[in-house]
């Protein structure tokens, strides 16, 4: 019986979502309705202690921290200089700045954690000087989405960091479970785009072949990024920092680095703290309802009847995981990344721990199936945030032409990781 009311919650909500009711609000509404439901008063008390707990859990006090620490680089103007510098290194390889793109989105993401903000800033820096040198739409538009997408990858990751708190692993374990991952996907990228280049190469452009010595140069625009890495990534495997302690002193980096250059101001500190707070309320506010609709998921006991369930069935992992990609594709094409997480992480969850997946390998592959959701129509987010950056007023088909040879790659990627797990799981397995 339980189970039958868990598929009419899915599919109810599903329909609530696809009329644009707020998903807060629609995960809310579910819990609630359906604990009234099914176990009465009772459950509803007990949910005003979960919001509380939630909304003080420690953990969760990364994400503004992160947030702001992205929208701090893009304010400062070091997202800028450092795409400046890579396009020195970079632009005269098979692909031209298309590389630029992706090292600058690779390194933007591990400094920031956010695909949208990565997408965007990158986008805005970059989308005009392709343009200026007639690089072809469709590529370029798809190369500055897809890049984005490494913000929920390569650590630190708010999409990781949601899924840690929703699971209980280990964040600081699960981030460093990005990083190879994140630098391979990177190379893959960029070998394609060396290798598709040749069909448009001949009509771009050509950048002027730059000195060493001035490289070099330019390459100081690289070292604040790579220091707030270090430093974020670095308290946190050392031992020093809890996640949120490293986004902080992350946050204080940039504030001194901005006011050493000369690009600190009141004005940047407001729209600073102004975007991490419209984004963190909305992130939170989401979580808040997942949580909510968990404990009424929790009371029926349904993970435990899903889990005996496939288990009586003789699914395989093999099995399950194939399931789950065709699902999540599906799924991707209707909901935004945070939402399609915080739906279906209370779920699958505890039918991979059962089957034998390692929860550590399944917070990446869920990540990656957020990665194909946010490029993949009608409601692939970066596609969106992409196609507000440009000015032309072209038509949003030019950025899904551009994406389609990434979703392709991403599922074989995601199929790589499964029958080579170690991808994923070598890193973290060499660190206490």
């Amino acid at each position: 019986m339980s189970i039958t009311l868990l598929l009419a919650w899915f599919l109810g909500s599903l329909l609530v979502l696809l009329i644009s009711v707020p998903v807060a609000v629609t995960l809310v509404a579910v819990g609630v309705i359906g604990g009234l439901a099914s176990i009465g008063l009772p459950i509803v008390y007990s949910m005003g202690s979960i919001v509380w707990g939630v909304q003080n859990e420690y953990t969760l006090t990364a994400i503004p921290l992160f947030i702001l620490l992205g929208e701090l680089l893009l304010r400062s103007g070091l997202a800028d200089s450092m795409y400046t510098a890579l396009s020195a290194w970079v632009g005269r390889l098979p692909g031209g700045l298309m590389h630029a793109n992706m090292t600058a989105c690779a390194l933007f993401s591990a400094t920031s954690g956010s695909s949208v903000a990565t997408s965007a800033t990158i986008g805005t820096v970059a989308l005009p000087a392709l343009q200026e040198r007639n690089y072809p739409l469709p590529s370029t538009l798809g190369s500055l989405a897809v890049g984005g997408t490494l913000g929920i990858l390569i650590p630190p990751s708010i999409a990781l960091l949601v899924y840690g708190s929703m699971t209980s692993v280990s964040i600081g374990k699960l981030f460093i479970a990005g990083i190879l991952p994140g630098i391979l996907l990177t190379l893959v990228f960029m070998i394609w785009i060396a290798i598709s280049s040749k069909k448009y190469m001949a009509t771009v452009a050509q950048e002027q072949k730059i000195p060493l010595a001035v490289k070099l140069k330019l390459s100081r625009h690289l070292i604040p990024p790579a220091i707030v890495f270090i430093v974020v990534m670095g308290s946190i495997y050392g031992g020093v920092a809890t996640p949120t302690e490293s986004a902080g002193l992350g946050v204080i980096l940039v504030l001194l680095m901005a006011a050493m250059m000369g690009r600190f101001s009141l004005d940047m500190l407001h729209q600073s703290f102004r975007e991490t707070a419209a984004l963190t309320g909305m992130i939170i506010l989401i979580v808040v309802g997942a949580f909510v609709l968990n404990v009424t998921l929790s009371a029926l006991d349904i993970p435990r009847q899903l889990s005996n369930l496939i288990l009586t069935a003789g699914i395989t992992p093999t099995q399950f995981f194939l399931t789950l990609i065709g699902f999540y594709i599906v799924l991707g094409m209707f909901l935004e990344v945070l939402s399609m997480q915080v739906t279906t992480i209370p779920i699958v969850f505890p039918i991979a721990v059962t089957l034998g997946i390692d929860p550590i390998w399944f917070g990446i592959f869920i990540v990656l199936m957020s990665e194909i959701a946010l490029i993949t129509p009608p409601v692939g987010m970066n596609i969106f945030v992409v196609q507000g950056v440009r000015k032309d007023g072209g038509p949003v088909t030019d950025v899904i032409r551009g994406v389609i040879p990434y979703v392709i790659i991403l599922l074989a990627f995601t199929l790589l990781i499964w029958y080579v797990p170690e991808i994923v799981l070598w890193l973290p397995s060499h660190v206490s």
